[in-house]
């Protein structure tokens, strides 16, 4: 027997934070070049929780499908949100409600490109390619991750950029590519523990593709080149020196590529894995702070 409580949990709601706080990036990134429309920020972010929500619905359908929900050991952070297994929606359910939440999103964008440009049509149109293919598709190519970097994290900046401004620029460009990168690495290190569990879907993932130790690399230069970015691009004095509050999160930082490192140890992995999550939030959160100051 479905309940509204199921509903909202299948939804993952822990993690469409992430989208309010792209949400307020974005926004702030606007307001920092000049003046923001409010409800326009309101209208755009409830069109952003729409798809991400969108996009974790269907990627539990498809997951469930294929057998990997049978197979996986769930953490706080990974393997799914646990309600197809435990028969608290069926499948045709969850489908139903990952296609809802599509098709309210799908009014904001038009709306958005009628009022502001036909050129907001094509950030639009890859979205939605990255949501309806990702979970059946790319998932089953090599690098799957850079898909959801950019679908979760830079197109949703420039998105919100846009729906203020009418227009992309270099500076939004420069300021998305972090979050590229940050939602490219929480993909990245929780799909570790389920590594197993998805050879049985034939996926792709970099875990997958070239073996932990390499994985393990790869996360651990991406999160360094996230920083590396902001602090070059503060030096060249495109991004505002008050970007560096984002320096703060390193701790973080740290404590999630040592829970990369001991992938294999769940006991070290898991608070890594929250490690990574409050980081990828926080950073994102300061980098906006740091905007928003910057404009005064």
């Amino acid at each position: 027997m479905s309940n509204a409580k199921s509903w909202i949990l299948e939804t993952r709601p822990q993690f469409l934070i992430l989208s309010f706080i792209l949400a307020f990036l974005g926004t702030a990134l606007a307001w920092y070049k000049g003046d923001v429309t409010i409800w326009h920020a309101l209208l755009a972010g409830i069109g952003l929780v729409l798809a991400h929500a969108s996009v974790n619905v269907l990627n539990d359908y498809f997951d469930f499908r294929s057998g990997i929900d049978k197979a996986t050991k769930r953490t706080p952070f990974s393997g799914g949100s646990g309600i197809l297994p435990t028969q608290l929606l069926t499948p045709r359910q969850v489908l139903l409600l990952g296609i809802t939440c599509f098709v309210l999103a799908v009014p904001v964008g038009i709306y958005f490109s009628i009022i502001k440009g036909w050129q907001l049509l094509p950030l639009l149109f890859l979205a939605t390619f990255l949501i309806i293919l990702y979970s059946p598709f790319i998932l089953k190519r090599p690098w799957p991750e850079w898909a959801a970097g950019i679908g979760m994290g830079g197109l949703p900046i420039l998105g919100m950029y846009f729906v203020q401004t009418g227009a992309y620029t270099w500076e939004a460009v420069i300021a998305c590519i972090p979050s590229t990168l940050l939602v490219h690495n929480l993909l990245l290190l929780n799909e570790f523990p389920d590594i197993e569990a998805d050879k049985i879907a034939k996926r792709r993932t970099l875990p997958i593709a070239l073996g932990r130790k390499p994985s393990t690399i790869i996360y651990i230069i991406v999160n360094m080149a996230v920083y590396v970015w902001i602090i070059a691009w503060v030096a060249a004095g495109v991004m505002p020196i008050w970007s560096l509050l984002t320096l703060l999160s390193l701790p973080l930082c740290i404590k999630a590529i040592n829970g990369a490192i001991h992938n294999e140890e769940p006991d070290k992995l898991i608070p890594g894995m929250a490690a990574n999550v409050i980081n990828i939030l926080f950073l994102q959160l300061l980098l906006g702070i740091a905007y928003v100051i910057a404009h005064f």
